[in-house]
């Protein structure tokens, strides 16, 4: 009954709401996703990914099933997801003409420009990272820039792991917002 009490409030927005369920479920998602990725870091990764998923489309989900069974059905559909994106880059075919054009090729290094290019790209996220909040901003730059674990993060901040989630979780979807209304 507790459950279903909190899926409703998450459904008004309600952030309490949206923790209690990160807690409650996060272990069952990151142990069913360890266990299929045999990785620590993709396990994770997958599970912020399920949690962001699920919040987002948290509208419809449908109570006639059990709530772990729905996050269940999302990780493994991230993890597919994953995996093609892997799987495409990796087999590429490759013609014999393509094969002679790529000897012919005389430098790969990147250009001044492309270097320019990478720098005001940078640039502009570091710009709209300076946008969040700064408790925000700490999380974002711990984790991809220092490239920190959680729960490293965690330790660092001196905070409980399932905070350090939800706050990355939150300033992903935040940045996200932002680069989105910039464009």
């Amino acid at each position: 009954m507790e459950i279903i009490k909190n899926i409703e409030k998450a459904k008004i927005g309600d952030q309490v709401a949206f923790t209690f369920l990160l807690d409650f479920y996060w272990n069952e998602v990151y142990g069913f996703m360890l266990k299929r990725t045999e990785n620590e870091t993709d396990a994770e990764d997958i599970t912020i990914e399920t949690f962001s998923k699920a919040f987002d489309k948290l509208a419809t989900y449908n109570p006639e099933f059990q709530f772990n069974t729905w996050l269940i059905a999302i990780a493994k559909n991230v993890h597919i997801d994953i995996l093609r994106k892997k799987k495409s880059s990796l087999f590429i075919e490759i013609t014999d003409e393509d094969d002679y054009q790529a000897y012919n090729i005389a430098d790969t290094s990147p250009s001044a420009e492309d270097k320019l290019i990478t720098d005001q790209n940078l640039s502009q996220l570091l710009q709209y990272i300076k946008e969040l909040k700064l408790h925000y901003q700490e999380v974002i730059q711990l984790r991809y820039f220092q490239e920190m674990s959680y729960q490293e993060i965690a330790n660092q901040l001196d905070e409980p792991l399932s905070n350090v989630k939800v706050k990355i979780l939150r300033a992903k979807k935040l940045l996200a917002e932002i680069i989105q209304n910039r464009r």
